[in-house]
């Protein structure tokens, strides 16, 4: 019977999994707490690059006390052989007499075997405890499982009246140093930060995570249908040291191609659209087909329009400064197609509150 205790050691154990979101690709980000006599026993979360597995270092840690006790997973405890024996077999074998899980893994390879290992050997399962929360932490890889892509999460720093540069295209900064901040702890539990090739010319970023003590960087993306980036730009230069992948269309330049494989990036080759760019529906299947669970997509216009138009936004980041540009500015979003009112993208609004001298919203899709 599910009590309040339990509610308890499972958002435990979601706080833990949280940690490794961005790092564990293209395995969930999962918590796991052993208690026995009411006393927390053992600990665990999901390594970087995917293992061991958070019941597996849990485990670990519990020793001998595992025998008897409870164990709390944000997420069915895996069933097959893999790099790593099932979880579930970890678990019968160290002794648990219970198994609280927040919901059943949807992956072909798991879905309800995990759970029925674990009854068939007389262990004890409840399910259902703080699924929600443990579905939203999981967002990235349920939505690579069930939707064959990754969950893709859209940033906007604008003025108030939507800009996100001058008219001579001045950008640096619109918003204050706090809210860029909060931008690079985003990104830190992101798989991968993903702009269009006109960002990546104008700006020549490096779309790390910067002064927050983060060892782990997640991938560069950048979508450019022509590779017309140069392999002399700061992405370029770092492509050896933090990774760079190019979704490109299959005209791009051989030349081109050669450049930034010798350099150390990745390509991947994409479809094109209509309009002769990169396919967002495409790209996001390739980028959701080669592992990736959350991807964190800081513009421009026209890819963040292209991924809007496709329904491929799953959540919007969006930090707004007390300032006007005008018309004149460039607008945070490029020409969406003619959607009537009922027709067009909406999200609902999950949290606000003010960062620094600016406004921080994150919105979800759907209403």
């Amino acid at each position: 019977m599910i009590g309040a205790a339990d509610a308890r050691f499972m958002r435990l154990a979601l706080v833990l999994g949280a940690r490794g979101l961005g790092q564990v690709w293209p395995n969930p980000a999962v918590g796991c707490v052993i208690v026995a006599g009411g006393r927390i026993v053992g600990r665990g979360f999901t390594a970087q690059g995917g293992r061991p597995h958070a019941e597996t270092q849990a485990l670990a840690q519990a020793g001998a006390a595992s025998r008897g006790a409870t164990a709390y997973v944000s997420l069915e405890p895996c069933s097959h052989h893999g790099a790593t024996p099932p979880c579930a077999e970890a678990l019968v074998a160290a002794g648990v007499a219970r198994v609280v899980s927040a919901h059943e893994d949807p992956d072909p390879r798991v879905a309800g075997r995990g759970h029925a290992m674990l009854r068939a050997a007389g262990v004890a399962v409840e399910t259902g405890v703080l699924e929600r929360e443990a579905r939203a932490l999981q967002a990235g890889f349920l939505s690579r499982v069930t939707r064959g892509r990754p969950m893709l999460a859209l940033k906007l720093a604008t003025s108030l009246d939507g800009r996100i540069a001058t008219a001579t295209g001045e950008s640096r900064w619109i918003t204050g140093s706090q809210a860029r901040r909060v931008v690079h702890a985003l990104r830190a539990t992101h798989d991968a930060v993903l702009v269009g090739a006109g960002t990546a010319r104008a700006d020549d970023p490096m779309l790390t995570v910067r002064d927050l003590g983060v060892a782990h960087q997640p991938l560069r993306v950048i979508c450019d249908s022509r590779l017309s980036l140069q392999v002399a730009s700061a992405l370029g230069r770092s492509a050896r040291e933090v990774p760079v992948w190019l979704c490109h269309g299959p005209d791009a330049p051989e030349a081109a191609r050669a450049a930034w494989e010798a350099a150390g990036a990745r390509l991947v080759p994409c479809a094109l659209d209509a309009a002769g760019r990169v396919d967002a529906a495409d790209m996001q299947a390739r980028l959701g087909a080669a592992g990736l669970t959350r991807v964190f997509c800081e513009g421009g216009g026209q890819l963040a329009a292209s991924l809007l138009a496709a329904g491929l936004v799953d959540g919007l980041h969006l930090f707004t400064a007390g300032l006007a540009l005008g018309a004149g500015g460039l607008p945070a979003l490029g020409d969406l197609p003619g959607f009537s009112l009922s027709a067009a993208p909406r999200f609902r609004l999950d949290a606000a509150r003010a960062v620094g001298g600016d406004l921080y919203q994150h919105w979800l899709a759907g209403t």
